[in-house]
């Protein structure tokens, strides 16, 4: 997580969060920049059912030969789930958070929201550090609800040349050992200038970045971790915001995402639309996507509440999101800023008012 002023002027680089027991970092957003227009983004296509033979020709046809289907009257494949193992539900999106709450363990954090809100986290958000740390259960999360696990990156060299792979197949094997739906972010916020496996610390190599993200998936598949969805999940701008640091230029294919995610908070005041319609007009067609991080920021005079109201409100006009995600935190020793949702009554009436309307059921 790291902020600039609008000027370009970065602000001290934020320090690691404690996850748990863990000292683990997340990550938030940077300064508003332009959106650039979405290139053409990599995909694969099917390939066009065939049929499976053609008439048989004949002087005098038998009553019980009969001609091969037609690739029109030929079954046709189904089509693979939005989302993955994790899918996507038409109209409704999932509702949860990324809880560390002062003075509380998750399992108190949860408590207090179900209290609040009269339901569940339909997802809770972990960090896991890249070294192969995973638990072998979360047992404070409900059966109900889904994990997300942000998993830290590395740079990308030690990932392509396969020094990493033993480390990568311990993890696939410990989410696969959950036996639950689990949403992976591994290398969040690549285009950004703050992590050790973002493109600016890589050489300005966009290119390795997707190398890496296939490696890592070809293993998880090796390893059977079929219950992992893959978020991809950019920051809402770049930085530097230059050509080669478009956030396009990092989506390593739709075979190789089920989510896709973006990070996002109202720094400077910025509206939902500002901070997360260019990864909708990109993706939206193709993958459900995961508002992955975001938090209102309080600047004064109940604007909490109101940007609350304001990305309900755009949620409920943009078929496209199937989840979001609250950064619900007042732990973040670095940063200035409250994250939690209930800092005063108004936010608090005004999130528990998003909870509760039918869009947020999913």
């Amino acid at each position: 997580m790291t902020a600039e002023s609008p000027g370009g002027r970065g602000l001290p680089r934020r320090r690691l969060l404690a996850f748990a027991a863990l000292a683990l970092p997340a990550a938030c957003s940077t300064a508003p920049s332009a959106a650039p227009p979405p290139p053409a983004s990599p995909t694969t296509v099917a390939p066009a059912a065939s049929s499976s033979g053609s008439p048989v020709a004949s002087a005098s046809p038998s009553p019980s030969l009969k001609p091969s289907p037609s690739p029109s009257s030929a079954p046709k494949k189904a089509a693979p789930r939005r989302g993955g193992p994790v899918p996507a539900e038409t109209g409704q999106a999932m509702l949860g958070s990324y809880l560390a709450l002062s003075g509380m363990s998750l399992k108190e954090s949860l408590a207090l929201r179900r209290r609040q809100l009269g339901r569940e986290q339909r997802i809770v958000h972990v960090f896991y550090p890249w070294d192969g740390y995973v638990p072998s259960s979360e047992p404070a999360v409900a059966a109900s609800s889904t994990l997300m696990v942000s998993w830290h990156g590395a740079p990308y060299r030690r990932i392509v040349d396969g020094s990493s792979d033993r480390v990568i197949a311990r993890v696939a094997r410990k989410l696969a050992g959950m036996k639950r739906p689990i949403l992976l972010r591994w290398g969040w916020e690549m285009n950004g200038d703050w992590f050790e496996w973002d493109g600016s610390h890589n050489g300005n190599d966009p290119a390795g970045y997707v190398k890496a993200w296939r490696r890592l998936h070809r293993i998880f598949r090796e390893q059977g971790a079929d219950n992992v969805a893959w978020v991809w999940s950019p920051n809402w701008n770049s930085s530097p915001d230059t050509s080669w640091n478009r956030f396009q230029r990092y989506y390593p294919g739709d075979d190789y995402v089920d989510w896709v995610g973006v990070s996002g908070y109202d720094f400077f005041s910025e509206s939902p639309r500002t901070l997360f319609s260019a990864v909708v007009a990109a993706y939206g067609e193709r993958k459900p996507i995961i508002l992955s991080e975001t938090a209102a920021v309080d600047h004064g005079r109940g604007s909490k509440a109101a940007w609350i109201k304001k990305l309900s409100s755009w949620v409920e006009d943009t078929p496209a999101v199937g989840a979001v995600v609250w950064f619900d935190t007042d732990t973040q020793d670095d940063s200035p800023h409250n994250f939690r949702p209930d800092t005063d009554s108004a936010a608090l009436a005004a999130y528990r008012a998003m909870a509760r309307r039918s869009r947020f059921a999913g």
